[in-house]
């Protein structure tokens, strides 16, 4: 889709670029979009898009629907504001959280800014689709999202309000879904491929949104908030749900013993002073499920425990804060399973089971056991993995040492099944004349986050590189002249046969020196930067630079076109 036509110029333009970073940016991008003049701040987790920002985000939004619309999608516009009675029918308005900013309208009618929009489409079909003929369908929009962040932080990474567009399949069957998603899993290969994105697929958790699987799509970046692991073999995982496959190793001694370790309170700590490997010590970490149940976990003292794995063993879990360890007995830096208060529960990781004396702590200050025995000294209430897998694991897929990557989510896909269908009673008649739940798949991109996440990967010292698919234009031509001459009329000719050849450009016409318009450029992130000067004129040629690489060649006129064309293949 061929969205601008109309030659730019940068005298005419609405993007004031800054030199310095903007005091209140936190994240690479944030900076560079702001010095660009492509966002600006209003408020915490707000912002305004300006008119380059806009051309990235329609640029984006086209690809989005490109491939939707060729993989089944049909696009529709639900309402940003929500009634409360939709979400008591799903049972989420009271369980959904803070992040939803709830108001109510002059008639005292309850509604929130949407955050997602799952029961509003369910409560859109439900009396619409009657029939197991009128399935599959697909709905989708791209529109904003409101989500009441406590710190919005990292720009348009964690922002409050953002643009996202987020579909819905509507099945008759496990096997239908099963289409429905490998249909999205498709199409969202392509986007990010189209966009000229470095990316990862990776199994994940389906969070609030539930369902019975997830994928995200992660662009690598060192700003990522997530960390990955992934292998050459095509398997990535974000680390919070990867199978961790921790060696411990035993310290071999006869019976439990209980040791003086004065100042001892860390798993560092209690190596050094005793001598032996941190994977022959095991690491405790306290919570709570969400009935209040007082846990202990332990991992080998390498790992670190992994919240989300610890939820599926106690509901719910969170851990404990200092106050509350005092309050239930246990002592920070020295627990143990030897001698907990009565009524605490014990879990474990799986790889501990093999090791049958543990160096743990002692539930007392400046003391641990050597050589605790499973079954004898303790018990443990539940086996489970607890790990954080870390890179150096053995795939499971094929067994290379897994690598390890920072990721930056910009898309996730998740088989829902009926869990709001159900709810809400969206139910279709099937082939019997029997009622039931449509099977439901959701599918979101984070549009604004996309454009951020572009930038946190494709940016070097002097700003945004953009890849061409999504860039602002495509070419940036540069007169070495501040007015009416020969430079500037072959600038004008040039830039007018390179949008005849269906090329989107840009013109800096400014009244500004040669430095400001090269500085800018860079900043802006043209992929193409094409420098019209006396001197070259006089021999017939121009300059065409590669921003990704920086390499700049001399290109004759009647060239200029194949020359910028080759940088954007």
């Amino acid at each position: 889709m061929k969205r601008y036509t109309s030659i730019l110029r940068m005298s005419r333009l609405y993007a004031p670029t800054l030199k310095e970073d903007p005091s209140d940016a936190d994240i690479v991008s944030a900076k560079l979009l702001t010095r660009a003049g492509m966002i600006r701040k209003e408020a915490s987790g707000l912002f305004t898009f300006m008119p380059l920002g806009m051309r990235v985000l329609h640029k984006i939004q086209d690809i989005v629907r490109e491939e939707m619309d060729s993989h089944g999608g049909q696009e529709i516009l639900m309402p940003f504001v929500q009634s409360a009675d939709l979400w008591r029918q799903s049972g989420r308005w009271g369980v959904y959280g803070d992040e939803m900013l709830r108001l109510n309208d002059r008639h005292d009618n309850e509604f929130c800014l949407g955050p997602t929009h799952e029961e509003v489409v369910t409560d859109l079909v439900k009396n619409e689709l009657r029939s197991y003929k009128d399935c599959p369908k697909n709905l989708y929009q791209i529109q904003l999202k409101f989500r009441d962040e406590r710190r919005p932080r990292f720009g348009l990474l964690r922002s409050r309000e953002f643009v996202m567009k987020d579909a819905y399949s509507f099945d008759v069957s496990e096997e239908g879904l099963d289409v429905s998603y490998a249909q999205m899993r498709d199409a969202y290969i392509n986007m990010f491929s189209r966009m000229g994105l470095n990316y990862r697929i990776v199994a994940a958790d389906s969070g609030e949104i539930g369902g019975s699987g997830s994928e995200e799509f992660m662009v690598l970046a060192e700003a990522g908030e997530s960390d990955l692991v992934y292998c050459s073999c095509g398997y990535a995982s974000d680390v919070e749900i990867a199978s961790a496959s921790p060696l411990p190793t035993e310290y071999q001694v006869d019976e439990m013993s209980k040791v003086a370790t004065p100042g001892v309170h860390t798993i560092a700590e209690l190596a050094e002073f005793l001598s032996i490997p941190e994977s022959s010590c095991v690491k405790a970490f306290s919570g709570k499920d969400a009935d209040g149940q007082i846990w202990v976990l332990f991992v080998p003292g390498h790992y670190e425990v992994n919240e989300l794995k610890a939820s599926r063993v106690a509901k719910g879990f969170e851990p404990l804060t200092d106050e509350e360890m005092v309050n239930a007995g246990l002592v920070k830096g020295s627990m143990g399973p030897v001698g907990l208060p009565v009524g605490v529960k014990v879990a474990a990781d799986e790889s501990l089971r093999s090791i049958a004396r543990w160096v743990v702590g002692a539930n007392e200050d400046g003391f641990h056991y050597v050589g605790a025995k499973q079954a004898e000294d303790f018990t443990v209430d539940a086996w489970a993995d607890l790990c954080v897998t870390q890179p150096g694991e053995a795939c499971p897929c094929c067994g290379k040492p897994l690598e390890s990557a920072r990721g930056i989510e910009v898309g996730q896909i998740f088989k829902l099944g009926t869990k709001y269908s159900a709810a809400m009673e969206a139910k279709f008649m099937d082939e019997d004349g029997v009622e039931k739940p449509f099977v439901m798949g959701c599918y979101g991109v984070g549009v604004s986050r996309t454009l951020a996440a572009a930038v946190e990967q494709c940016n070097d010292e002097y700003g945004i590189v953009w890849p061409a698919a999504i860039a602002p234009a495509h070419v940036c031509v540069i007169p070495l002249s501040t007015k009416p001459d020969e430079v500037t009329e072959a600038a004008e000719a040039l830039a007018g046969q390179l949008a005849e050849a269906g090329l989107e450009v840009c013109i800096d016409d400014r009244n500004e020196r040669a430095g400001v318009k090269f500085n800018d450029a860079d900043l802006i992130g043209w992929p193409v930067q094409v420098t019209v000067g006396k001197r070259g004129l006089k021999e017939g040629t121009v300059e065409v630079k590669n921003r990704a690489t920086g390499e700049k060649v001399s290109v004759a006129l009647d060239q200029v076109q194949a020359a910028v064309e080759a940088v954007l293949a």
